[in-house]
């Protein structure tokens, strides 16, 4: 599905949030496997899973003719610093809810990118009658568990053990839902 693009002014940073357009598919490609690389709170290390320019064209296909999925990115002037996926299941026993996930470039966090990619895709299922969306995020992504928990996120459970990080420990993750009632 489509969302109206939204313009943002935050710490002296101009950016848009839109819906992500064909055009896109190359950057997105090259922004998710920095980003991986860039922390430790995402599923993949760099590399893996890597999803190339033309599986990024089919996935936003897919996202702009499913009316439970929504594919957003954020672009300062032409350049996609972040992007956030809704993703619907279309098993009537779930067709109430989608999954969401986010990633943002280091470099411009700490300018509520994240924060306003979620909002967005928030306001998008609240108009769109999903009643439920759910998250996953790492135990120890404080500020993230956070922000969630202010825009009406409850934790649901806790996935022990569920990853390994580069120290050698395991980690939690903490699976997080939000009900439209």
């Amino acid at each position: 599905m489509l969302a109206n693009p939204q313009e943002f002014y935050i710490n002296g940073l101009n950016y848009t949030i839109r819906s992500a357009i064909d055009k896109d598919a190359k950057q997105l490609s090259e922004v998710r496997l920095q980003i991986d690389g860039e922390t430790e709170n995402m599923d993949r290390e760099r590399g893996e899973a890597f999803i190339d320019p033309a599986g990024f064209e089919q996935i936003i296909k897919t996202d702009t003719e499913k009316p439970r999925n929504l594919f957003l990115v954020a672009a300062v002037q032409d350049r996609i610093v972040g992007f956030s996926r809704c993703e619907g299941v279309y098993l009537k026993r779930f067709s109430h809810k989608v999954e969401f996930g986010v990633c943002v470039l280091k470099e411009f966090w700490g300018y509520g990118i994240g924060k306003n990619l979620l909002k967005e895709s928030i306001a998008w299922a609240d108009a769109n009658g999903i009643k439920k969306m759910t998250l996953n995020v790492l135990e120890t992504n404080d500020k993230a568990v956070e922000l969630y928990k202010k825009l009406g996120f409850e934790v649901e459970g806790l996935l022990k053990n569920d990853k390994i990080l580069s120290d050698g420990n395991y980690y939690n993750t903490i699976v997080m839902g939000r009900c439209n009632e």
